[in-house]
C-alpha cells in the first residue's frame, strides 16, 4: 500500500504541475506533517483544498486525524473528491464545496491551515479563529510568495501582483500585531507562518 500511495501522490503532483494548480512544496508539507505529529493534532480545518494533496498528506501521516477542507473551485473540488476516494480517506477527510467566507463551521479544531486566496488571509483568520481550541494553532502557507514579498515594489512586474504582495505584507503585519497569537514565520518552502493561540 505504501508503494501504491507513493505512486498516486506522484501522479497528483504531476497533475498539479501540468494544470498549474499550486500545491504545497515538499519542504512545506514535511514541516506540516511533522508539526501534526509533534503536537498530536487530531482535528484540522483546511481553507483551500485544491486537488486534496495537503489534506491527503496530513491524513496519511496521522491515522486518527480528521480533516475538514473547503474549496470554492468546482474543477479542483471534484478532482479532490476523486483523489480522496482513491486513498480510501472519505471517512477522515470531509470536503466542502463553497467559498470559505460563506461557510459557517461548527465545532473546534486543533489546527487551522490557511492555503487559499492570499488576499483574504486576514478575513479567513478572523472568521475561523473562533473555531480554534484554546491552545490551538493557525498555519499559513506562501508567506514569501515565491520571493516577491521581500522584493521592492518597483521590482514586481504587474499591478495585480503588486496588490497581492501588499495584501500578504498587511497579513504579516496583522499577525505580528495580533494580541491573541504569537507568530513565527519559518523560511521553509514558500514561507510558513505558525500562529499559536496565547494561553
Amino acid at each position: 500500500m505504501v508503494g501504491e500511495n507513493y505512486q498516486m501522490l506522484k501522479e497528483m503532483k504531476s497533475y498539479a504541475k501540468e494544470n498549474r494548480i499550486p500545491i504545497m512544496e515538499d519542504e512545506g508539507i514535511d514541516f506540516l506533517t511533522t508539526f501534526i505529529l509533534k503536537h498530536q493534532i487530531k482535528r484540522v480545518l483546511e481553507v483551500g483544498t485544491a486537488i486534496g494533496y495537503s489534506a491527503i498528506m496530513m491524513a496519511l501521516c496521522q491515522p486518527t486525524l480528521k480533516i475538514t477542507s473547503i474549496e470554492r473551485d468546482e474543477v479542483r473540488y471534484l478532482e479532490a473528491l476523486k483523489n480522496v476516494k482513491k486513498f480510501h480517506l472519505e471517512d477522515r477527510i470531509t470536503l466542502i464545496f463553497k467559498d470559505a467566507l460563506d461557510v459557517k463551521i461548527e465545532g473546534e479544531f486543533d489546527l487551522i491551515f490557511l492555503d487559499a486566496a492570499k488576499s483574504q488571509n486576514i478575513n479567513f483568520f478572523q472568521l475561523f479563529s473562533k473555531n480554534l481550541v484554546s491552545d490551538g494553532y493557525i498555519i499559513t502557507d506562501n508567506m514569501y510568495f515565491h520571493g516577491l514579498v521581500e522584493k521592492q515594489e518597483r521590482e514586481i512586474k504587474t499591478a495585480n501582483l503588486r496588490s497581492l504582495v501588499r495584501k500578504i505584507k498587511e497579513y504579516i503585519s496583522f499577525l505580528n500585531n495580533n494580541p491573541d497569537f504569537n507568530t513565527i514565520i519559518y523560511r521553509i518552502g514558500d514561507g510558513v507562518a505558525v500562529s499559536e493561540k496565547k494561553k
